[in-house]
């Protein structure tokens, strides 16, 4: 899965991942980090997801990192915002207020990017990639946030073979592989979501397990 992949899903409009909606499970979740206010907010692989409006009206500085501008330019409209626009290294900027995405590969941003990072939220960015890309990307940003940094993230779990992802299934044994050397990892919640995913239900699904799970640096 190239970056061509994903910029052309954008193109097409093939977008059945994205949630017009704030995830009632970031609503749920989202205290038990107990960020104070103004504390900035990774959101990795973050699309147009009005999470990002939400995060930044609790009162939180927001720091997306999006590889399509199609995606992010449709963001600021779709929020009807108007975003100054600068270029910093690898990434072009986008910036109103307390949000600001950065547009390019997940992969260029550097540890000097995220040092006031003191949480990352991934609702959509682990269960996007290929296995051997989970295995980087987790390593990737392991080794770039900051030890203060904590993790809400959202899994998704059903039979591979008899889905093509993304979104790909990512098992707790999985999600404990890819973080237990840097993380302590604890499961906050897992629940059955097929019946309110009939797109997922027509593919053939027999389950889908949505799960939570907080992250934090050892002590």
């Amino acid at each position: 899965m190239h970056e061509d992949f994903w910029l052309q899903r954008w193109a097409r409009n093939e977008i059945g991942f994205h949630l017009g909606m704030v995830h009632p499970g970031l609503r749920r979740h989202w205290p038990r980090l107990g960020l104070a206010p103004g504390a900035q907010v990774l959101v990795p692989l973050c699309g147009k997801s009005v999470d990002l409006a939400w995060l930044a009206e609790q009162g939180y500085r927001v720091l997306g990192v999006e590889l399509s501008e199609k995606a992010v330019e449709a963001f600021f409209a779709e929020q009807q915002l108007d975003a100054e626009v600068s270029r910093a290294g690898p990434f072009k900027i986008f910036r109103a207020g307390a949000l600001e995405i950065r547009c390019g590969d997940i992969f260029a941003l550097a540890a000097l990017d995220v040092a006031d990072c003191q949480a990352l939220y991934d609702r959509a960015a682990l269960i996007a990639l290929p296995p051997s890309m989970r295995q980087r990307y987790a390593a990737h940003l392991s080794a770039i946030l900051p030890n203060v940094c904590q993790q809400l993230l959202i899994t998704l779990d059903y039979e591979q073979s008899q889905m093509d992802g993304p979104p790909f299934a990512v098992d707790a044994t999985e999600v404990t592989a890819l973080y237990a050397a840097g993380w302590r990892v604890e499961l906050l919640e897992s629940k059955e979501v097929l019946e309110r995913n009939p797109r997922m239900r027509e593919c053939g699904l027999g389950r889908l397990e949505e799960s939570f799970y907080h992250l934090r640096r050892p002590v």
